[in-house]
């Protein structure tokens, strides 16, 4: 595996990805390693100002229009991966598997398209492994509630989000060896180690 790798961090909302992100840059950063954090929707000047639009909670678009903003932030975000790839680690805070498993699975937009639309931006970008957390409906409702502020994509029905929760599993089962999954309702000292450990192999 590549010495400076693509590691992405997927799951719902709540699942704590972006708080195993932030130790894995803080994990990096003690080891005076170099490394990019972006997150999606977002990344960059333009990808921020639609990330912006997508989460407000006075947006209302229909399920093609939301993954073109998706996408349309992605293409933002190309240029900064290609400018770091091989140079630095990335760590992204979701990435395309996201896009398959809320516009797909969850939505219901053609898996073709987004595909399609993905490997067009893509090209031969390539993410070296994945972390896929995961989170039952009690532990999500009560991280949720303790947020300061909602935005558009925390407010759906718990159904939606177990679509797209099982749409991240069977992503998974296709490259097992490229994926671990991450049970967030365990201890998260435990999964803190789990991540860590499997980091540290990559790199």
């Amino acid at each position: 595996m590549s010495k400076k790798p693509i590691i992405v961090f997927e799951g719902i909302e709540g699942t704590g990805k972006s708080h195993h992100i932030n130790n894995v840059a803080k994990f990096l950063r003690k080891r005076n390693i170099k490394f990019v954090h972006i997150r999606e929707p977002g990344g960059n000047k333009n990808s921020e100002k639609i990330r912006k639009i997508i989460l407000d909670n006075k947006s209302r678009f229909n399920k093609n229009t939301d993954l073109l903003l998706y996408l349309a932030a992605r293409s933002e975000n190309i240029k900064l991966i290609i400018e770091n790839i091989g140079k630095k680690i990335i760590l992204m805070d979701r990435f395309t598997d996201s896009t398959i498993a809320y516009q797909h699975y969850a939505m219901g937009v053609d898996i073709k398209l987004i595909k399609t639309i993905n490997n067009f931006l893509l090209k031969n970008i390539k993410v070296s492994f994945t972390f896929v957390n995961v989170v039952n409906e009690k532990n999500m409702k009560k991280r949720l509630a303790k947020r300061k502020k909602l935005n558009r994509y925390d407010k759906f029905d718990f159904n939606f989000y177990k679509k797209a929760q099982n749409g991240f599993l069977k992503i998974l089962k296709e490259k097992p060896n490229k994926y671990m999954k991450i049970d967030s309702n365990l201890d998260i000292i435990d999964n803190k180690k789990k991540i860590l450990d499997k980091v540290n192999s990559i790199i």
